[in-house]
């Protein structure tokens, strides 16, 4: 027999040898234990029982690897595109198509903060693994990076939009069950892009490259849009992917430059005039297009996924701000920090609080953690509840902020121990002039009352709305009519002459 001949009979057999070392070819060792004593007596048995399994193992371990195969099981990048190439240039002579999947988990950048590096690890295979068992024996899975799976089909007959479909909610609900790990039930999703063959109509060659981009493109759109979101690769999906790339490396170098940080906005006293607080509200500096609003730049830090680094510039500035007024012996009480769905679903954010707090050496009560109502609404996430508990208990006060916007219950209010609800603006504007108004929001603040929560009506812009307002029995007001949000560097002088004029005025009311 030739060398070749000879390598070829090896591996054969190594492959034989290897499917019986499947747990199922296993149930027979029993079996072939009884037939060698009945052919050889106790010593073959012996024999047979001690050495098959040995011989076994040790032909599983010299099983090759498949080509490409990586540590978790899943082939590389190179070797899907490889496989997407072998389907393509098949197809003019086979009639089969293929297509490629691309899976994204929703919000991955939460996940280091739930588990250690090795639960983070485990995790990650268990999600591939599920993957992979809800997909064909032709297929092949790829890992692009840590939370990101491919997928290339094997060669199929037809492969149509509403069966693209059809496999990528199967493959989110093989993804979605929760995954037990070290005690802990970690539930995930995925949102997901998938690019098929027929889908390039530019007269371009289609490669297995080109197809796995597309892919990924469709899976970016996918991830903004979800979670759980499928998206199919269309032509236009290219060019504002560009875009938003480009954006995204705009805001990422204006969070780390303090171009995008904290205007602070005061709260005052209905009753003394005395500051109570600041609310601290996110403004971009831009170096060349100057002040952009929040509403222009906002809905891109989330599209980009950076509000989380957002989140963490808020709260630093924020208790950097009450800090530097402690050294300058203003005695503000309290700053407002606004936190969204997506930060309070971090399990591990009242201990990140915590921690800066330490950091500044400030008391958790001086720290006002803003919730939308809607937010507060979503009781059905224990991870939400468990961090508003916590901070609550922690001593951070509760602001319900836009009440009277959303579906939040009494329920809520005492639940979650709220200090102080925020009244919205729109009950606000003109209440002075309107009388339905009034009686809307004395109905507010007589529940407050009784529910002994502090009230704080926003988006005050006259002195009208704001003597109503204190004759109303509201606490607190904020708003253009108090003063503008400002950059930290102007609060100083701003706080000193709003002071001046507090004490003047007490003056001249003694005199009368």
């Amino acid at each position: 027999m030739s060398g070749t001949g000879q390598t070829r009979g090896w591996r054969k057999a190594v492959e034989l040898i290897g499917d019986l070392t499947k747990v199922e070819a296993m149930m027979f060792l029993p079996a072939l234990t009884l037939v060698a004593y009945w052919l050889g007596g106790e010593r073959a048995l012996t024999t047979m029982a001690i050495g098959l399994p040995l011989v076994l193992l040790t032909a599983r371990s010299l099983q090759p690897a498949p080509p490409g195969a990586r540590r978790d099981g899943l082939v590389t990048p190179a070797v899907m595109v490889a496989a997407l190439d072998r389907v393509l240039a098949d197809a003019p002579e086979t009639g089969k198509t293929t297509g490629s999947f691309v899976l994204r988990i929703d919000d991955a950048g939460a996940l280091p903060d739930r588990m250690d590096r090795p639960a983070h690890a485990e995790l990650h295979a268990r999600i591939a693994e599920r993957v992979c068992d809800a997909l064909r024996q032709g297929d092949v899975v790829a890992r692009l990076d840590r939370n990101e799976i491919a997928v290339a089909l094997g060669p199929v007959n037809r492969l149509e939009l509403e069966s693209a479909l059809q496999l990528a909610a199967r493959l989110q609900m093989a993804v979605t069950p929760p995954v037990p790990i070290n005690g802990d039930r970690i539930y995930v999703t995925c949102s997901i892009g998938f690019c098929l063959a027929a889908q390039f109509t530019d007269g371009v060659p289609v490669t297995g490259r080109r197809l796995l981009e597309a892919a990924r493109t469709a899976a970016d759109v996918a991830l903004r849009h979800g979670p759980s979101a499928i998206r199919a690769y269309a032509p236009d999906m290219a060019g504002s992917r560009a875009d938003r790339d480009a954006l995204r490396g705009e805001l990422e170098t204006a969070l780390e430059d303090g171009q995008i940080r904290a205007w602070f906005q005061p709260q005052i006293s209905t009753d003394t005039g005395a500051i109570t607080g600041f609310e601290a509200l996110v403004r971009w500096q831009h170096p060349v297009r100057g002040l952009i609003p929040p509403a222009e730049f906002l809905p891109a830090i989330e599209e980009a996924g950076l509000s989380e680094r957002l989140a963490e510039v808020m709260l630093f500035n924020g208790l950097s701000a009450l800090s530097n007024w402690d050294h300058a012996g203003l005695n503000v009480p309290t700053v407002a920090v606004n936190f969204s769905a997506d930060e309070l679903r971090n399990p591990r954010l009242a201990e990140r609080i915590r921690w800066e707090l330490d950091r500044f050496d400030l008391s958790p009560e001086r720290l006002s953690v803003e919730i939308l109502e809607s937010v507060m609404a979503d009781t059905d996430n224990d991870v939400i509840v468990a961090n508003i508990t916590a901070l609550a208990k922690m001593g951070c006060g509760v602001d319900l902020d836009d009440f009277g916007t959303g579906p939040s219950s009494m329920v809520s209010l005492r639940r979650f121990s709220v200090r102080r609800i925020k009244i919205d603006r729109s009950f606000v504007t003109r209440l002075d002039e309107d009388r339905s108004q009034q009686d809307m929001v004395a109905a507010i603040l007589s529940m407050a009352e009784r529910l002994g929560i502090e009230a704080l009506a926003e988006g005050v812009e006259t002195p009208g709305e704001h003597a109503i307002l204190a004759q109303l029995g509201c606490q607190h007001v904020q708003g253009f009519g108090v003063a503008r949000p400002m950059p930290l560097e102007d609060t100083t002088d701003w706080i000193t002459r709003h002071r001046s004029r507090v004490t003047a005025t007490r003056r001249e009311g003694l005199r009368l």
